[in-house]
């Protein structure tokens, strides 16, 4: 069996390419990538595919088996890339596509989901039995801001007292891993998710707890926000986004209690507290 992953070279994908390899033997994963000379260290073969430019696609899938599809990064983009992916699929006879989805994604206030939406529509479409893994949000996505959260002595935000069940990178690669590697998941659809739900309040505490320092979450109005994070360098589309997701957080689009994560992969989830201490060192 061929496994080819998309976005290999991805935060995401590397992750799933390195658990993968724990699994099967390397002339069976392929990296399907923009750029394969940045692919060289993955220790698999990479074949060059554009999601932009449907020529390299349907020689990068032929004689896969198995595509792990890991979403666009290029919103506003994604649905069309994506409808390239599966065009190409179709044609070089791909027997199951795996594709990285948004959590809730059939009803999430997200505006990532529209097109999280039309491409679960056009899997289902395709014919291709698939599975789709609806990914919440990655811990990384907050930790990450927890550099600027000590030099500014606070952790700023939109998502009120929203409750946040994210998990590590590492825990939805594996959950992906999990997916290639085992049979009876054709089909279904998983709410992928963290055990543990906190808040931006929580997350800050335990910021200060490890820290040994204060510092507290400010809740910020969304315009409020958006600018502060156009001033620390963000271009000014992606700050008014990622604010407006905060806004969504705080109405419980990142919430979910049913535990198909920890399930699928057979272990709890990532702890916050574990996700904190790795951004602190």
């Amino acid at each position: 069996m061929t496994i080819a992953i998309t976005a290999a070279t991805g935060q995401l994908g590397r992750i799933v390419v390195e658990k993968l390899l724990a699994k099967v033997p390397a002339d069976q994963v392929l990296a399907l990538v923009r750029t394969p000379a940045k692919a060289t260290d993955l220790g698999v073969t990479a074949r060059e595919a554009d999601y932009s430019r449907p020529e390299t696609l349907e020689t990068a899938l032929a004689g896969v088996d198995t595509l792990l599809l890991i979403s666009s990064s290029e919103v506003g983009k994604r649905a069309a890339q994506h409808r390239n992916v599966l065009e190409a699929a179709k044609k070089k006879g791909v027997k199951h596509i795996i594709y990285t989805s948004l959590l809730h994604a059939d009803s999430s206030p997200l505006s990532l989901a529209d097109e999280h939406r039309a491409t679960e529509a056009d899997l289902k479409a395709s014919g291709i039995p698939f599975t789709i893994l609806r990914n919440g949000w990655y811990t990384e996505n907050y930790t990450g801001s927890i550099p600027g959260a000590l030099a500014g002595g606070a952790f700023i935000g939109s998502a009120g007292e929203g409750r946040i069940s994210s998990a590590s990178r590492a825990d939805f690669a594996e959950a992906a891993v999990a997916v290639l590697m085992s049979p009876g998941h054709k089909g279904k659809t998983y709410e992928l998710a963290g055990d543990e739900a906190y808040t931006l309040t929580d997350l800050a505490a335990e910021i200060s707890r490890q820290s040994g320092r204060d510092i507290p979450y400010k809740n910020l109005p969304q315009a409020e926000y958006a600018a502060a994070l156009a001033s620390f360098g963000l271009p000014e589309g992606l700050a008014h986004a990622i604010a407006g997701w905060d806004v969504s957080a705080s109405q419980g689009a990142l919430f979910d209690e049913s535990h198909q994560l920890s399930q699928l992969i057979g272990h709890p989830t990532t702890p916050l507290s574990t996700s904190v201490a790795e951004a602190l060192k």
